[in-house]
């Protein structure tokens, strides 16, 4: 990864990870991550997609290195948390929290009510993540996630901004 290509903006702790916006030249080392993240891991094309005006992509780089990334959706007043993914051989560090806790940040740039996000059912330790920082369970999409043998429904939650 090129980081003079790009624009970083914090450099968050003394083992040299920063937060970097990523660009479409990033789209292969987020692709890598998803095939062995996921059982039906986004293409290569939706991962594009992501590259407009409504979307924000962020990485968690260290040393030219892509270790996690998080996809957001600006809509209305609104953060829509489309997917966050940290490499397996990095996990277990906090690093996702980090990315999380980066998205609840970000999402406090705007006017902005709350952060959504939907997580499979059957991910626990994400479950338990988004807890842990005060998102709240408000529903259930019946056969949202396509899953091996079928669909997956996924737990609805959301994150209620103090300020709106």
């Amino acid at each position: 990864m090129n980081s003079g290509a790009r624009e970083t903006f914090v450099q968050t702790a003394a083992d040299g990870t920063e937060f970097c916006r990523l660009t479409l030249d990033d789209v292969p080392a987020m692709l890598a991550i998803e095939q062995v993240s996921y059982s039906h891991p986004w293409s290569e094309g939706v991962l594009g997609d992501c590259f407009s005006d409504q979307y924000e992509v962020w990485g968690l780089v260290q040393q030219g290195q892509l270790l996690g990334y998080a996809i957001i959706l600006w809509q209305f007043e609104e953060v829509h948390l489309l997917n966050l993914c940290v490499a397996p051989t990095h996990r277990g560090f906090g690093l996702g929290r980090r990315l999380l806790r980066y998205v609840i940040a970000r999402s406090l740039l705007r006017p902005c009510e709350q952060i959504l996000l939907e997580v499979r059912a059957s991910n626990r330790e994400a479950y338990r993540l988004y807890l842990s920082e005060g998102f709240e369970e408000v529903g259930l999409r019946k056969g949202y996630y396509p899953a091996p043998g079928g669909r997956e429904d996924a737990r609805v939650m959301v994150l209620k901004h103090p300020v709106g």
